[in-house]
């Protein structure tokens, strides 16, 4: 019997203190069967295999995830979340142990056909293939999204709701390419009602994991640092398009969580905070209106209390989860600063920290640190603060010190252990985070580090023949089958991500062979997506294949190049690929990037833009550039 388990879940606590840790199972189990418990995080392999196999059995899936199987890895049975005893329609995890014992007893030769049928469809599936309109998916994927947006709470569908941040990342991008403020309003409200409703801490900021409501007000509450990392990608994008301020300032708010929450104090950072405190989900994070009085006083107890909607009625169980609903829906969100509520939440901050504790995964994993480097170097190419560079440089230095052996990279970190071989989104990320660092930075190393892990994720992951990234190395262990995950979830897939990192190469270096290995992933993409909206950030890259592309080279005659960086703060352009080569970087730029040697660096500064495939004629300086670039109009 194989478990697979998130950490900070609540469910899977639930399971395990009601199955696991109870005496009763636990000899049960110990005396008829191999138990095998997985940590999702590091075994993400292990889990996508199950999962298929858990979706074609019942039609459903998430964590805890319940697999049992024959020694030979054939599963026969599969299942989420059990009681111990049998409640309603839900059977008991005790009676289910019994039922597969005497099962496997009587009817072993069933059991075990099941199981290799069960194998050889999901091995059918797997290699299934199809083929569609790269437009036509674009397409489709945004009319899906404008169908069943919420026109009164803003997200998508019903509850419960997920923040899925790439969807809003693609619908910016639409709207950029498309000139459709329908897109950009879709994402607007989004990412306001978001921050709006209790699925933001509004006291120690971070944004939960999901909302069981329409609303956003009542969330599940574990904070993960993936969901953070990619919402500050989708807010700091978001104001670099529209210029409205909020938007910065959410960023910003999510950043210091990070910082203050879950990052270890050499650079890494942690995966989750736990929904539960006290064995109760959300007690950590809710409020009585006394508390606020007794804690600020009267007079700042009390606005403190109008201002998040605390009342003596309560929205969460008799307490109250501090929101701004009512307040924004009724004047709007123009900006969040507010200095005093600032001074009161760090009070209220500080209280709530002394009331009880709240378990913490400190995990290290590679890949969701990697989008944790990527939104601070983001952050830093759009904001210019120096403090986001310093973080996503010590995230890197934290994964190359601790999170790499040889040429490969490990999957996690803890207590100053680091294990599991690298699986295809480590590499994915970590190289996503890398070229971000360089967009913002433009210090070659990082376009160095890119490169040759690209290289190694095409030698270990790569189809070579039919295009995609198989989730697990060529020389890992072998499972019931080698996937090919395209379908985004929470995160990004690693195929789309990679997909992404190669396109970017192509374009940054002028390989032939990553243009070679991005068209064949991009054919294969295309070719898998039967669901467009669940693809959204592979829609991204598909956007910027069938739009024209921009080129820009600077040759500096110093590394001060604040000009050129203002420029791409203050513009939204989002396939733009900018090279800048300067007398100490001119050697490593034309090992990494041979075509650069053509660019002479002069006695004034000199600016290369091609587009579509087509060089104009240089120019040399800033005002002339942004006349080149022909700016667009927000829209």
């Amino acid at each position: 019997m194989t478990w697979v388990q998130l950490s900070t879940c609540h469910w899977c606590h639930v399971m395990a203190h009601e199955s696991f840790e109870d005496r009763e199972i636990a000899e049960y189990l110990n005396t008829n069967f191999i138990s095998i418990k997985v940590d999702r995080e590091e075994r993400p392999d292990v889990d996508s295999v199950y999962m298929s196999v858990c979706m074609s059995l019942t039609g459903d899936g998430g964590w805890p995830l319940s697999i049992f199987m024959s020694p030979d890895q054939k599963p026969f049975y599969a299942g989420t979340y059990f009681p111990k005893y049998s409640l309603y329609q839900r059977p008991g995890f005790l009676d289910l142990l019994r039922a597969v014992k005497n099962a496997w007893k009587n009817s072993r030769d069933e059991l075990i056909k099941s199981g290799e049928d069960i194998t050889k469809a999901l091995k059918e599936q797997e290699s299934k293939k199809g083929t569609a309109n790269v437009q036509e998916l674009i397409q489709n994927g945004e009319n899906y999204l404008r169908r069943y947006f919420d026109k009164e709470n803003a997200g998508f569908g019903r509850a419960p709701k997920f923040p899925t941040p790439h969807n809003l990342i693609f619908l910016l991008k639409y709207a950029y390419y498309y000139k459709d403020n329908n897109a950009l309003e879709m994402a607007e409200k989004t990412l306001i009602s978001l921050y709006r409703g209790g699925i933001f801490d509004h006291i120690g900021y971070g944004f939960s994991r999901y909302s069981t409501d329409s609303v956003y007000l009542v969330p599940h509450f574990e904070k993960m640092l993936y969901d953070n990392a990619l919402l500050t990608i989708a807010y700091l994008e978001c104001y670099q398009c529209t210029k409205v301020t909020h938007y910065r300032e959410i960023a910003e708010k999510i950043m210091e969580y990070v910082k203050k929450e879950l990052t270890e104090a050499s650079g890494g950072f942690y995966c989750a905070q736990d929904a539960d405190s006290e064995g109760k989900e959300g007690k950590y994070y809710v409020f009585f209106p006394e508390e606020a009085i007794k804690i600020l006083g009267e007079e700042d107890g009390r606005y403190f209390n109008e201002y998040f909607d605390i009342t003596k009625e309560g929205n969460f169980e008799g307490a109250n989860i501090p929101n701004r609903i009512k307040a924004v829906k009724q004047s709007g969100l123009q900006s969040i600063k507010n200095d005093r509520i600032d001074g009161l939440c760090r009070k209220m901050y500080d209280y709530r920290l002394t009331r009880m504790k709240l378990h913490k995964d400190d995990k290290i994993l590679t890949s969701w640190s990697s989008l944790m480097i990527a939104a601070y170097a983001h952050a830093y190419r759009i904001l210019g603060e120096e403090k986001y560079l310093e973080e996503a440089v010590r995230g890197v230095q934290f994964i190359k010190k601790h999170l790499t052996e040889g040429e490969r990279l490990k999957v996690l970190y803890r207590d100053g252990v680091s294990k599991g071989e690298g699986h295809l989104e480590d590499y994915a990320f970590y190289c996503l985070a890398l070229l971000y660092l360089y967009e913002g930075s433009f210090e070659a190393e990082f376009l160095k580090e890119a490169l040759y892990y690209a290289k190694i994720m095409l030698e270990l992951f790569f189809d070579t023949e039919e295009g995609g990234f198989y989730l697990y190395a060529k020389d890992a262990e072998s499972l019931l089958f080698r996937p090919k995950t395209a379908e985004d979830n929470a995160m990004p897939s690693g195929n789309s991500a990679a997909a992404l990192v190669l396109q970017r190469l192509a374009l940054l270096t002028g390989d032939a062979s990553m243009e070679k290995a991005c068209n064949l992933q991009l054919n294969y993409l295309s070719e898998v997506i039967d669901y467009p909206v669940s693809h959204c950030f592979t829609l991204s890259v598909m956007l910027s294949e069938i739009n024209p592309s921009r080129e820009l080279v600077c040759v500096s005659v110093s590394k001060d190049i604040k000009e050129l960086q203002k420029i791409l703060r203050e513009h939204y352009l989002p396939d733009m690929t900018v090279i800048v080569k300067n007398g100490e970087n001119e050697k490593l730029l034309g090992e990494l990037i041979p075509f650069t040697r053509e660019y002479p660096v002069e006695e004034k500064d000199a600016y290369y833009l091609c587009e579509d495939k087509k060089c104009q004629k240089p120019v040399y300086n800033i005002e002339e550039l942004k006349s080149l670039l022909r700016i667009p109009v927000i829209i």
